[in-house]
């Protein structure tokens, strides 16, 4: 009775299943990215460096340590910032804790010396001669003149 009146409908993988079928272990293509162990699109990264016509020839390796440096700086600055956002009791990072994250490293300091970051403010830094004088052992107020 199974073969009788039964209708099959074949998913186009655009339906309710969201994202297509869903990966199965045994898929054929495997990223560059994921074989090299990286969130960068290391493919994209051969793209870009192959028509941004660097150089006459690129290798393979190229794109896998353009997107293992990228990928090192951006985990560097992000966990500073996430430091800069908990100190200031903030949950989201916001522009302002990734400048202050990077001002405060000398090293990145010194790679992002040039960089402008938008909604970034500027370092808190109140020069020492403005400062209010510390008064020692003095009588009264410290006035230059005596009455």
């Amino acid at each position: 009775i199974v073969g009788k009146n039964t209708t099959s409908y074949i998913m186009s993988g655009k339906g309710k299943g969201g994202r297509g079928k869903g990966k199965s272990k045994s898929s054929g293509s495997t990223s560059s990215a994921s074989k090299a162990g990286l969130q960068f699109p290391v493919a994209r990264l051969n793209r870009y460096l192959r028509k941004g016509k660097y150089a006459s020839r690129v290798g393979v390796g190229a794109g896998v340590y353009m997107g293992a440096v990228l990928e090192y700086l951006c985990a560097e600055i992000l966990e500073l910032a996430g430091n800069a956002a908990r100190d200031n009791k903030k949950t989201r990072i916001v522009p302002r804790h990734i400048q202050l994250a990077v001002r405060n490293d000398e090293e990145l300091n010194k790679l992002l010396g040039s960089v402008t970051i938008a909604s970034g403010g500027v370092l808190p830094n109140i020069h020492a001669t403005l400062l209010p004088k510390k008064s020692g052992t003095g009588k009264g107020k410290g006035s230059s003149q005596e009455y």
